[in-house]
């Protein structure tokens, strides 16, 4: 029997899944821990995100031991010494700062626009007179769906004292949603206002945020379907030991990595559901590990393409130029990796993102490029030479390739 054939499925079975996993498979509720964070002018208030995530409500027992909630905890403001010394020391309340928590689909509820100006997010005088708010105050409108609703929670500076305990209160979910919480202070004159302690954030299920729930049960399909792969791979592995190619070892070596960073994620996402907080290192470990396997993959199928394995023993003088631009990837991939998940809760910033996903997006656009032209260029050279057995082969890599690429592609723009 021809091992052959059985070699190039599964060949091509574990490039599928290598390659896949890096362009496709990119990642309850948790904990936010704030450390004297500044708070930032915007408009005519001072504003400060204290997180945004989706929440699953449980039903409507409120007392049930694992309701869905949001809990301020030890959340203290501080503004500086010149704004409190700006008051007497016997004045009850000198300066207001409010948490707001409200559902997305009641962001217009918050803030207005005074004759169709700019919106504002604090009362002035001419809003007080056309809304009926109180000056000083963030706009606050009803929702439709719970008159309570957004809540607004109000924490009063006291004398001319420098900080401010804002009470420990747990908000309950009974909505299902994506919900905001901002800190907001009207006053001027509260200068160098910051923020410490923490909110936990709670599903029914655990402190996995909403977004990233549905990626536990997808890491536990990817490892079984890695696990699948290896049983097919190592069983014809074995079964041709003899006619091994050095190319395949490397496969190996992915199919290997795809495995155990799959297990990884898993983990690193149970323990961030049960504690509420993400393990530096472990998911140091785990985007390092992704890195190395999609850096891997994506060389093997531009060493295919160029006939490596299949028409030539070596890459010979592009040797250096594909393991400079493998370095490149794996920097750029981590770095956008690390930026995404180590420590992270909440998606990072547009512009942040941007600037780390662009030359990401630059090299697999000119990965893509440079294995098809390699490919191309490996058929032209067999079909001069009549070497039917191998630009069968390459054909058939050449296919699995694009429809890869493609395939991919459309689910990175979806």
């Amino acid at each position: 029997m021809n091992p052959h054939p059985l070699r190039l499925g599964a060949l091509l079975a574990a490039l599928v899944l290598a390659a896949g996993g890096g362009w496709w498979g990119r990642a309850e509720a948790s904990i936010h821990t704030y450390g004297r964070e500044s708070f930032r002018e915007v408009g005519n208030a001072f504003l400060l995100s204290g997180g945004s995530e989706g929440i699953v409500a449980d039903g409507a027992d409120l007392a049930a031991p694992d309701s869905s909630f949001i809990k301020f905890v030890n959340v203290t403001f501080w503004r500086n010494a010149e704004s409190a010394e700006s008051h007497a020391k016997m004045a009850h309340s000198t300066g207001l700062v409010q948490a707001i928590l409200f559902e997305a689909a009641d962001r217009d509820n918050i803030g207005g626009s005074a004759y169709g100006g700019q919106r504002s997010i604090c009362c002035t005088p001419d809003l007080a007179k056309l809304e009926g708010c109180k000056q000083g105050e963030v706009i606050r409108r009803p929702s439709s769906d719970d008159p309570d609703w957004p809540v607004v929670v109000d924490t009063h500076f006291s004398a001319n004292h420098l900080s401010v305990k804002l009470d420990d209160e747990e908000v309950h979910i009974t909505k299902t949603g994506m919900y905001n919480l901002f800190f907001i202070s009207c006053d001027p004159k509260v200068r160098g206002l910051a923020m410490s302690g923490k909110t936990i954030w709670r599903n029914p299920g655990g402190y996995l945020p909403g977004r990233m729930a549905p990626l536990m049960r997808f890491y536990v399909f990817m490892s079984l379907a890695y696990l699948l792969v290896m049983v097919v791979w190592f069983s014809n592995y074995i079964r041709f030991w003899r006619d091994i190619l050095p190319i395949q070892n490397w496969i190996t070596l992915v199919i290997a990595l795809g495995l155990f960073e799959m297990t990884l994620w898993y983990f690193e996402y149970l323990n961030f559901n049960s504690s509420g907080v993400r393990p530096v290192g472990i998911t140091t470990w785990v985007v390092t590990v992704g890195a190395i396997r999609k850096t891997i993959s994506r060389l093997l199928i531009l060493s295919i393409s160029m006939g490596y394995g299949v028409v030539r023993p070596t890459l010979g003088g592009l040797t250096s130029k594909v393991l400079l631009l493998g370095l490149t990837y794996f920097l750029a991939s981590e770095l956008l990796d690390i930026s995404e998940n180590v420590g992270t809760i909440n998606d990072i910033s547009g512009k942040a993102k941007l600037f780390l996903v662009l030359p990401d997006a630059f090299l697999d656009a000119f990965l893509i490029l440079w294995i098809f032209t390699s490919l191309s260029r490996t058929l032209e050279k067999l079909q001069g030479k009549e070497e039917f057995c191998e630009i069968g082969y390459i054909q058939k890599v050449y296919k699995c390739t694009g429809g890869l690429c493609h395939r991919f592609s459309c689910l990175d723009w979806l």
